[in-house]
């Protein structure tokens, strides 16, 4: 009884860390936005620069996408056809953790 009792425990609590990993990556995603400026260029929920809004991001674009402007903008930005100045800056050197919060913040943008 006590081995089903702590089975049953773990898989719980798994399935509670689980689920609360992508919110902790949009957490983390926000701190990442803020710590490399992402705001001096573009605005969520009307804060930053209003030139380049980010609101909508996560129902336009796949994470794949996402990821692919962060890394990569100027193969993305000539995919998309767009001419948007300055041209974003690359940010391949982010370590996985950050890029893979900073996608999950992205994809979080909805509206």
């Amino acid at each position: 009884m006590l081995r089903f009792c702590s089975l049953t425990l773990m898989i719980l609590f798994g399935a509670l860390v689980l689920s609360a990993g992508p919110a902790y990556a949009q957490a983390d995603g926000a701190k990442v936005y803020a710590a490399q400026k992402c705001s001096m260029c573009h605005s969520v929920a009307g804060v930053g620069n209003k030139k380049l809004p980010l609101d909508g991001v996560g129902s336009k674009l796949s994470a794949d996408q996402i990821r692919e402007w962060i890394v990569t903008p100027a193969e993305a930005a000539k995919k998309a056809n767009s001419t948007a100045k300055p041209a974003m800056r690359a940010y391949a050197s982010l370590p996985k953790a950050d890029l893979d919060a900073l996608v999950a913040y992205m994809k979080s943008l909805t509206k």
